[in-house]
């Protein structure tokens, strides 16, 4: 990385001190296995423009070292017991505890979130630490009861090994973390790649285990990046020493990954794209409805794959929720998101301003009626032509443009008449599933909601939106979103692979199903 050229605003300069990004000569080390000797990546804020620092990209022959060091720290990393590795997992949380605000405010700096929302990214890499660390004294396996006399049966996990991590820039530290928390007290290792848009964050996330792995004499190799494009990410696909490939991105990039790693027999955990919608039914709370088809619509600027696309409203209470969502839109202030009062900052660059352009108008083209104008804001404190104003588009569920994820903060909203199936069947009837919710005070309407007949996303929620997940319960969905889950319940166990043993602790040799072999 070189030559750090951060505007002071907001703290900015002393936040990236204290993350050790400072200026360095290009190519070396930041400390632990982060080798670059290609071409530069530049990192520019979406919020002002600025050049923030530059990181250099991945060679092959930097990823063989990173490779080696990875697959050495392995043999030491898988013989530490669970718990012990825990600790280090626990020691990683209390750092980000402490660097709580300057990471934050990278976040915020580099991806263009809120403030807020930089902050909440980094207290989910701290709950999921705590969850870590108690999970790591509860991998459990199974007895299972044998057939034969004397025998017993058992399942165990043990680690897999290399886990390779491809994240995207909406999430450019959190992703990471669900994954190497739990890979780390599982007993795997981890190489980063993270998006090109945000690399200063996964430096950043880099530093700070660094010192942890550092502090208690265990190998650099534990947790290691690298940086670059698509070519980067080429090789962890292609590489038969990653047993599991963890991808977040688009769903184009999950065909390509979730293929090139089949075809060599890998396991991907995929986290694709998502269309997610809000059903609005007769009996919904407009205290409930409001706030989170707004947050859930425009948090983080669109660019969440849990953002809220659709809305789906009963016609009796359409007039009446279409006026207070439109009304609401009126209050959201857009600027600097390091300015706590604004609560929408820019896109991530330009070419996704161009892609939110062109779907507004493919939506005016398909028959669309646009509520609330959209637009790219110019003029003082939006120099960087980042900013774009929230959308709101009256629309059928059937158009091209709103069967596609776009990912910005446009917001389509449709009708629905009789009951809720009909509802829960528009809401269907898209090929992502990842978020869906339902705002309703029937009991009936939310239990069909969550029925075998219901929502076919792999997070369905009642009365509550469709952003904003705990790391509690497993994340993830079905359909194009790739199947995959991350962070809670048992996602643990993606990151293990699974034993049967069966020990015979008699002094003759049954075999199963009753089968004599006599000599």
């Amino acid at each position: 990385m070189s030559e750090v050229l951060t505007a002071n605003a907001y703290g900015i300069k002393e936040a990236l001190q204290a993350l050790g990004i400072k200026e360095m000569n290009h190519g070396t080390s930041t400390g632990s296995n982060f080798f670059g000797n290609g071409e530069a990546i530049a990192s520019y804020s979406p919020t002002d423009g600025t050049l923030i620092g530059k990181v250099s990209t991945t060679t092959k022959e930097d990823y063989e070292k990173v490779m080696t060091a990875a697959t050495e720290a392995f043999k030491t990393f898988r013989a530490i017991p669970a718990p012990k590795r825990g600790e280090i997992v626990r020691q990683f949380g209390n750092k980000l505890r402490e660097l709580k605000e300057p990471l934050g405010k990278l976040v915020s700096y580099e991806m263009g979130k809120s403030l807020q929302e930089g902050y909440g990214e980094v207290q989910e890499m701290i709950d999921i630490c705590d969850f870590a660390v108690g999970l790591s004294r509860q991998l459990y396996g199974l007895t299972i009861q044998s057939e034969r006399e004397e025998h017993v049966m058992r399942e165990q996990y043990h680690p897999l090994g290399v886990v390779g991590i491809i994240s995207a820039f909406n999430f450019p530290v959190a992703v990471w973390s669900w994954n190497t928390a739990l890979a780390w007290i599982c007993g795997d290792v981890c190489v980063w790649k993270a998006s090109e848009k945000a690399p200063l964050c996964s430096v950043a996330c880099q530093n700070i285990i660094a010192d942890v792995l550092k502090e208690n004499n265990l190998p650099e190799g534990i947790s290691c990046i690298i940086n670059g494009d698509y070519k980067v990410g080429e090789m962890m696909t292609t590489d038969t020493r990653i047993p599991l490939v963890s991808a977040t991105g688009s769903t184009r990039m999950g065909r390509i990954v979730g293929k090139t790693v089949a075809e060599r027999f890998g396991k991907s955990l995929l986290e694709l794209g998502g269309n997610n919608a809000i059903i609005i039914t007769p009996s919904a709370d407009l205290k409930v409805v409001v706030p989170g088809a707004v947050f859930g619509a425009v948090g983080t600027c669109g660019q969440r794959c849990t953002s809220t696309r659709r809305l789906i409203i009963h016609e009796s209470v359409y007039d009446k929720v279409r006026d207070a969502i439109v009304g609401a839109y009126g209050q959201i202030r857009i600027g600097n998101p390091l300015d706590e009062h604004n609560h929408v900052g820019p896109l991530i660059d330009k070419d996704a301003v161009n892609m939110y352009l062109a779907a507004i108008e493919k939506a005016k083209a398909e028959g669309g009626n646009v509520l609330v104008e959209g637009g790219v804001l110019e003029g003082e404190g939006y120099e960087s032509g980042c900013y774009v104003k929230p959308c709101i588009i009256e629309a059928e569920n059937h158009y091209e443009i709103v069967q596609h994820e776009t990912f910005a903060p446009i917001l389509y909203i449709m009708k629905y008449s009789g009951e809720v199936e009909n509802a829960i069947e528009i809401q269907n009837g898209v090929a992502q599933g990842l978020s869906s919710a339902i705002m309703t005070e029937s009991m009936k309407e939310a239990q069909k909601f969550l029925s075998y007949a219901g929502s076919d996303c792999g997070i369905a929620n009642v009365n509550i939106g469709t952003s904003g997940a705990e790391i509690g319960g497993a994340f993830g969905g079905e359909k194009e979103t790739g199947g995959g889950r991350e962070s809670g319940s048992d996602a643990w166990k993606i990151y293990m692979r699974r034993q049967t043993n069966t020990i015979n602790y008699s002094d003759e040799l049954p075999l199963a199903q009753g089968i004599k072999f006599d000599l």
